[in-house]
């Protein structure tokens, strides 16, 4: 049964305040008030949640591009731009959740969590599984298709994931995970609001390092004009095609075979070509690549207009940067002397996105990355409100 998400959101006439102020209520579709609705900055720790009356307030410290997330247990999760109610009085109307499910020919099962909840912690949470853990993460359901190699996660209700490391709890609203196996392809969506448990020397340490090179470091880079003063060097790449991986007629001999070896009720004996095939295909790349120009100016991949700053590329950029760990020396964080060079790719494949001031930018999902900025996953994640030194 295909389920339909209504979502209702009127707009009534601005207040004349200076301040930066989302106001409203949250009703639900019988117009009834509902409380404890938790709205949200996603990414940030900017929040709150509706009164008994469902009205709210939440007042913003500065311009923002991303968006509000409002978010109930039982009901489906509502995001719009922030800067499409900002100064607005809101009636927000969420609906109840579906409970009906889709008849899925590939069903959420025990077995395939228990065969990839690793591999699940690992792609999304990272590899300190000690340190940071999704406290309700037997909420989460698997679906494995064997045939297509495709992993897919859902979370039926919110995450809850402590992060000791960086002294954060994080209300996370995973909306999809999908892993395909076949490509190496890991692609998440979802929405955050942190929490900040923690605030001792060792975490703000630990903070600091995992800002320092990260996307999020790059991007106000990008925003603030400072790329070549913060000490990204940004390189043209481009793909090409790699001649030992197998061509589209060897893989569809391949596949046929596997068809066919699977049909079979007897063992089949595996050819010497299709092997050569099985075996380029899991030990080769589609592509290699290629730098073409180094250290390009930020001019050719950021757009300004006025206040608005833009990143767009049509191939593929390379960022290094010399990664100085912070050390702390009696009470003083201090930077090592021997530099760690980090190396990352960014695939914009011609979209725009818009950078804000704070290092966010809009349909991030849309940007494909590599390499060390690929490592950013929860265990690094920091609120977009982060300041270095928080």
């Amino acid at each position: 049964m295909k389920k339909t998400i209504l979502l209702f959101l009127f707009l009534f006439p601005p207040y004349f305040d200076i301040a930066q102020t989302i106001k409203g209520t949250v009703v639900n579709d019988a117009e009834q008030k509902i409380p404890n609705v938790s709205i949200y900055i996603d990414g940030t720790k900017t929040g709150t949640v509706s009164k008994e009356d469902g009205s709210f307030s939440l007042n913003l410290p500065s311009k923002n591009i991303g968006n509000i997330i409002f978010q109930k247990e039982d009901y489906e999760t509502f995001a719009t731009p922030i800067s499409e109610v900002l100064n607005k009085t809101l009636k927000v109307v969420l609906l109840k959740t579906n409970t009906i499910e889709e008849v899925r020919i590939i069903p959420y099962t025990e077995e395939a969590y228990k065969n990839y909840i690793n591999y699940f912690l690992n792609s999304f949470i990272g590899s300190n599984h000690e340190n940071v853990k999704i406290k309700n993460q037997r909420s989460l359901k698997f679906a494995f298709d064997k045939q297509n190699k495709v992993l897919k996660v859902k979370a039926p209700k919110t995450l809850f994931i402590e992060n000791k490391n960086l002294g954060y709890e994080i209300e996370y609203n995973l909306m999809s995970f999908s892993a395909d196996f076949n490509s190496n392809m890991v692609n998440y969506t979802g929405t955050s609001f942190f929490k900040e448990t923690k605030n001792s020397d060792k975490v703000k340490l630990n903070r600091m390092n995992a800002y320092d090179g990260s996307t999020l470091h790059f991007f106000r880079s990008i925003y603030n004009n400072t790329i070549s003063e913060d000490k990204f060097v940004v390189n043209h790449v481009i793909q090409v095609p790699n001649p030992k991986y197998p061509t589209e007629e060897e893989l569809n001999i391949l596949k046929n075979f596997m068809e066919v070896a699977r049909a079979s009720k007897v063992l089949i004996k595996v050819p010497e070509d299709i092997s050569d095939i099985s075996q380029r295909k899991n030990s080769q790349k589609p592509y290699s690549l290629a730098i073409i120009k180094t250290m390009i100016p930020d001019s050719d991949y950021v757009k300004r207009e006025g206040k608005k700053v833009f990143f767009t590329f049509k191939d593929m950029l390379q960022v290094n940067y010399s990664k100085y760990y912070y050390e702390l020396k009696g009470k003083e964080f201090i930077k090592s002397t021997i530099p760690v060079v980090i190396s990352s790719y960014l695939h914009p494949e011609g979209e725009t996105f818009e950078v804000s001031k704070d290092g966010n930018i809009s349909t991030p999902d849309l940007l494909i990355t590599e390499g060390d900025f690929s490592k950013n996953k929860i265990e690094n994640m920091l609120p977009l409100d982060y300041q270095l030194g928080d």
